[in-house]
């Protein structure tokens, strides 16, 4: 029932406001907390666009996960400080006990799939995750217009620990796209 209800308000804020092109939201919801579930019934895309991921139904069943959002692939600070910082830190992780860790981004599939084949993952399992639309960036109320930048809206760079799909810490960027509260070192000490 509460995550529904959340959802609910959520979508509809966003739906109900008809966004001029310069603005991304106006929606005074705020952004997703700490005690909240992560929307559910908003598809993301790993690996091919038939490959549909769900992250709220699929984190409900896991023990303790870590979602990273980050404002575009194959970019400086994303290929070359945040995520890298987050693949060798892997085994910590591990021993903190995340269970799956998960990368989105406001890209296509595409691009998502061959950002994470450049990366040095070696046997680590990490999901690198297209929300191509925005839409669950959107539902987090974790998006900022990037129009001069990247083209359009995209995700600020957080990071959220997860268990068993409800939000126990979060961690946003407070510029969007800078790599220092987000920073897996720093994310690392708070679990």
């Amino acid at each position: 029932m509460f995550i529904s209800s959340t959802l609910r308000l959520r979508e509809s804020c966003f739906s109900a406001i008809r966004l001029p092109a310069h603005r991304f939201s106006t929606c005074t919801t705020a952004r997703i907390s700490v005690g909240e579930y992560l929307p559910v019934g908003i598809n993301l895309y790993e690996k091919s666009p038939s490959h549909t991921v769900d992250l709220g139904k699929e984190t409900v069943s896991v023990k303790k996960a870590l979602v990273i959002g980050v404002p575009a692939a194959f970019s400086p600070a994303c290929s070359g400080t945040h995520i890298p910082q987050y693949i060798s830190s892997f085994e910590k992780l591990k021993a903190k006990g995340i269970i799956k860790l998960y990368i989105l981004s406001v890209n296509d599939v595409f691009v998502m799939n061959h950002w994470k084949k450049s990366m040095d993952l070696g046997d680590k399992l990490i999901h690198f995750l297209a929300d191509p639309a925005g839409k669950y960036t959107q539902a987090l109320n974790l998006g900022f217009d990037a129009t001069d930048l990247l083209g359009g809206n995209r995700s600020k760079r957080y990071a959220l620990i997860v268990e068993n799909g409800q939000v126990q810490k979060i961690f946003v960027e407070p510029d969007n796209t800078g790599v220092d509260v987000s920073r897996a070192e720093a994310v690392i000490k708070e679990i």
